[in-house]
């Protein structure tokens, strides 16, 4: 006996009902998002705040809330809303502007990872990203209060609360203390 799984498409999940849309969709399979916990939005509310705060003072592009879909791939389509995302101000210019779903991957996506996330899921989702053209994800891990800093062809950074987290070239000028995240 053999099953199908229907495919639905970046347009789609657009459409979709607002009270429907709280789903990724990965190869095609809608991948549902619960809601998440109080620490968890204020970690990601906190690194937003202090993303947007240096992008805006310094015009660099747009820092995205949770809610914003970047379409990653197509036929299958991929489309993740990660938990904070910076678009630099040239690609901005490059590609303009769009009601729908961003096409292809932020220059920096934040994922906070959720109580019942596990280290291995938030590192593959931190590399899907990578793989789509992400130019530096940071994954934000409340229980451990670490940051895990992705880059395409480098280690993996883990930082803890003494260390500095830096936008390097991605967000240039960035700077903050990872304490300053969970404080």
């Amino acid at each position: 006996m053999s099953t199908t799984t229907r495919h639905f498409t970046a347009e789609e999940l657009f459409w979709m009902p607002e009270e429907d849309r709280r789903y990724e969709l990965i190869e095609g399979v809608l991948t549902k998002m619960s809601p998440t916990g109080f620490e968890h939005g204020d970690v990601a509310q906190t690194v937003g705040s202090l993303l947007w705060q240096h992008v805006r003072a310094h015009q660099l592009g747009k820092v995205l809330a949770a809610e914003t879909g970047f379409k990653l791939a197509s036929d299958p389509d991929t489309v993740l809303a990660p938990d904070v995302s910076f678009i630099r101000q040239e690609e901005l210019d490059r590609l303009g502007s769009t009601k729908k779903f961003w096409p292809g991957a932020p220059d920096l996506a934040v994922e906070v990872m959720s109580p019942g996330d596990t280290v291995r899921a938030a590192q593959e989702k931190a590399h899907l990203w990578l793989t789509h053209g992400a130019r530096m994800v940071w994954v934000v891990n409340p229980t451990r209060r670490t940051i895990s800093v992705f880059r395409p062809d480098a280690a993996v950074s883990v930082l803890t609360e003494g260390d500095a987290l830096e936008g390097q070239e991605i967000v240039a000028g960035f700077r903050c203390t990872v304490s300053e995240i969970f404080g």
